[in-house]
C-alpha cells in the first residue's frame, strides 16, 4: 500500500507522517517512511538545491524538472522495490505537490506537468492520500514561528499559498476516492485519530 500526505505549509503533515509510520511498525506491519524531495543520495542533494538555493535563481520549469529528477530516483530506487516486497510506504509529499505548487501556485500548464509526472513516476499513484487543510495565514505562522530561515516556498506571498491550498482542494474533490481531507486546525491528537481510522479502514482492519 502506498500512502501519501499532502498539504500547504504548516499543515502538520510531517508530524502525522511520522506518527503513522510508528503506528504501522508498532502494529507489526512492514513500513517505511520517505519524504519528497529526498530519500536517496541524489534526491537529498537536489533537495538542498531546490529548497535552500539562497540567491541562486531557479526558473519555474527548472524547478519542475529538479523535483521530477528527485522523484524518478526515489520511485526506482526505493518506492517500487518496497511496494513489491509488501511494505506499506508512507511518503511525506509526492507528485500532487508538483501540481499544487508548480501548477496552481506557479501557474504552469497542468496537463504538461502531468506528462512530466507520469514520466518521472512510471505511473505509480498512491492508494490513499491525506490532505491536511489549513488556512494559509495559520499554516505560515506555524512554520515561521521559531525558524531561523524559511525555505524558498515559505518565502512566497499569501496569494501564492492561497493558490496552492485551492489546488489541493480542487484535486481532492476531483478524485474523492483517493483523497481524505482533514481539518488541520483541529488538535494534533484529533487529526491523528482521523488518520489512524482512515488508514485502518483502507487496510481492511477492524
Amino acid at each position: 500500500m502506498f500512502i501519501t500526505l499532502e498539504g500547504p505549509e504548516g499543515s502538520g503533515k510531517t508530524t502525522q507522517a511520522q506518527r503513522l509510520y510508528r503506528f504501522l511498525c508498532d502494529s507489526g506491519r512492514q513500513a517505511i517512511l520517505m519524504r519528497e524531495p529526498g530519500g536517496t543520495a541524489l534526491g537529498d542533494k537536489l533537495r538542498e538545491i531546490v529548497m535552500f538555493s539562497g540567491d541562486v535563481p531557479i526558473s519555474s520549469r527548472a524547478e519542475v524538472l529538479l523535483f521530477a529528477a528527485a522523484r524518478a530516483q526515489l520511485v526506482e530506487e526505493v518506492l517500487l522495490p518496497r511496494i513489491r516486497e509488501g511494505f506499506i510506504v508512507v511518503c511525506d509529499r509526492y507528485a500532487d505537490s508538483t501540481l499544487a505548487y508548480q501548477g496552481y501556485g506557479r501557474g504552469i500548464d497542468r496537463s504538461r506537468l502531468r506528462s512530466v509526472i507520469d514520466f518521472a513516476t512510471g505511473g505509480l499513484t498512491p492508494d490513499l492520500t491525506f490532505l491536511f487543510d489549513v488556512p494559509v495565514e495559520i499554516g505560515l505562522s506555524r512554520n515561521r514561528s521559531g525558524q531561523l530561515s524559511a525555505d524558498r516556498f515559505e518565502q512566497e506571498d499569501l496569494d501564492f499559498h492561497s493558490r496552492v491550498r485551492q489546488g489541493y482542494l480542487d484535486m481532492a474533490r476531483a478524485e474523492a476516492q483517493r483523497w481524505v481531507v482533514i481539518n488541520a486546525t483541529l488538535p494534533v491528537d484529533a487529526v491523528w485519530e482521523r488518520v489512524r481510522e482512515e488508514t485502518l479502514d483502507r487496510l481492511g482492519t477492524p
